[in-house]
C-alpha cells in the first residue's frame, strides 16, 4: 500500500485510467485514498501494440483480486516502498501472493523511495529473491516519472519477448 501502483498508470497510461481509489481508513498508513478494487490504463507501443496496465491494491487482504488479475497476465511488475518500515517483507509478501504466476510469468520489481530512504539496498533486495531461488530485475523507480514506469515495462516486454523466441512453434 501506497507503492506508487495508481500514480505509476497515471504516468504512462495513453487513456484517462479508470482508477478505485477511496478514501483510506487505515491510519496506520498516512496516505490519504488506496485503491480497493483495480485501477486500468492502456499504453501504445512503438509498433502499435497496446499494453492494457491492471494496478492491484497493496494489502493483502485483496490477494483474490491478485490470482484474478495474474491468470490472464503476460507479466508482472511488483512495485514496493523502500520507506515503509520492513520493504523486504513487503516484497516477500506479493512474492508469496504471486508465487505460483512468478514459476512461469516475468517479472521486474521497482523499489521506490530507495533514494530518499536507503537504509534497504538494491543488494538486499537482490539477497532475498535469491534466497528464494529467484533472479529478477530489481530497478530503483519514481512511479512519478514516465521515463522511469515505462522502463520497468520495456524489461518486462524484452522478458516476454525474450521467453516467446524460447518457445518451439
Amino acid at each position: 500500500m501506497g507503492a506508487g501502483k495508481t500514480t505509476a498508470i497515471r504516468a504512462i497510461s495513453d487513456i484517462d485510467p479508470i482508477v478505485t481509489d477511496v478514501a483510506n481508513h487505515d491510519r496506520s498508513v498516512a496516505k490519504e485514498r488506496t485503491t480497493v478494487g483495480l485501477d486500468y490504463g492502456m499504453m501504445a507501443l512503438d509498433n502499435g501494440d497496446r499494453v492494457r496496465l491492471f494496478g492491484t491494491p497493496g494489502q493483502s487482504r485483496f490477494d483474490f483480486l491478485w490470482e484474478i488479475l495474474a491468470r490472464n497476465a503476460l507479466g508482472l511488475v511488483i512495485l514496493t516502498d523502500n520507506s515503509r518500515p520492513d520493504p523486504l517483507a513487503d516484497l516477500a509478501m506479493f512474492l508469496d501472493g504471486f508465487a505460483t504466476s512468478l514459476q512461469t510469468l516475468p517479472c521486474v520489481i521497482g523499489v521506490g523511495r530507495l533514494d530518499t530512504h536507503p537504509r534497504v539496498t538494491l543488494d538486499q533486495y537482490a539477497d532475498l529473491l535469491q534466497e528464494r531461488g529467484m533472479v529478477l530485475p530489481i530497478l530503483p523507480v519514481d512511479v512519478r516519472q514516465r521515463a522511469d514506469v515505462v522502463m520497468l515495462i520495456d524489461i518486462l516486454l524484452a522478458q516476454i519477448e525474450a521467453g516467446s523466441e524460447l518457445d518451439p512453434l
